[in-house]
């Protein structure tokens, strides 16, 4: 079986996902990419497989392509997202879909998540960003590819740094997070929950709108992931 360690690594990922509540039935997905050793192969959870009975030999292998390398399951619907996504986010590891409540309500709303707190700030550098809708065209012409192409623009036009802001909110859709590895990125997938939930009472409890001062989210931030970080143990991880 190849790459045993990752199946590991993502199984454990998608179980994570249903352990913590982030997608009922059998919503979401979480993969992880191998990049060394010559061609880049991606592990993702089959389309539709339940949570409680996925195994490690359950998911399917994959190139940057999205070719099937090893597996009997079809991979997940979202196969085109995470792939595209690995392929213009090079130093990620992991990616996770969830629909999880509160951070999909924010990206139905089609807004952006303010960075209202601490919380936040510890882990995401700015608000949790929003992507434009995907037009008729886009749709048409490759939906799961498109919503990661919306991913990626948006990125880019707004100078973000997948390091730095480790998920997005697809806009009418649900959150995509990722990190250096499959379970960094369901930790990503879990705050990302978490701060959406905390931003939606402080917005109905008319929360400054403006957030915390920016001294405050820069301090937050950089003593966790800064040069300087103090956090942890190990050098702010």
């Amino acid at each position: 079986m190849l790459l045993e360690s990752l199946r590991q690594q993502v199984l454990e990922a998608n179980q994570e996902i249903a352990r913590r509540g982030l997608a009922p039935h059998t919503f979401g997905n979480a993969s992880g990419i191998e990049r060394s050793g010559g061609d880049a192969l991606v592990a993702i959870k089959p389309s539709g497989v339940d949570y409680a009975t996925l195994s490690a030999a359950d998911l399917v292998v994959t190139d940057l392509e999205g070719r099937v390398v090893e597996g009997a399951l079809r991979p997940s619907s979202d196969l085109d997202t995470h792939t595209l996504l690995y392929r213009e986010f090079p130093e990620i590891g992991g990616i996770v879909h969830t629909h999880s409540e509160f951070a999909t309500a924010w990206a139905q709303a089609g807004r952006e998540i303010p960075c209202l707190g601490t919380t936040h700030a510890d882990y995401f550098h700015g608000p949790v960003p929003v992507t434009e809708p995907l037009t008729a065209e886009e749709v048409r012409d490759g939906y799961v590819r498109s919503t990661g192409a919306v991913i990626v623009r948006r990125f880019r036009e707004g100078g973000l740094s997948p390091a730095a802001v480790p998920g997005v909110l697809v806009a009418g859709h649900a959150p995509f997070a990722w990190g250096r590895t499959p379970a960094e990125a369901v930790e990503h997938a879990d705050v990302l929950e978490y701060i959406a939930r905390l931003a939606y009472r402080s917005v109905l409890l008319a929360a400054p709108e403006g957030g915390i001062p920016a001294y405050v989210r820069e301090h937050h931030y950089l003593r966790k992931h800064g040069p300087k970080a103090t956090y942890g143990q190990g050098g702010g991880t």
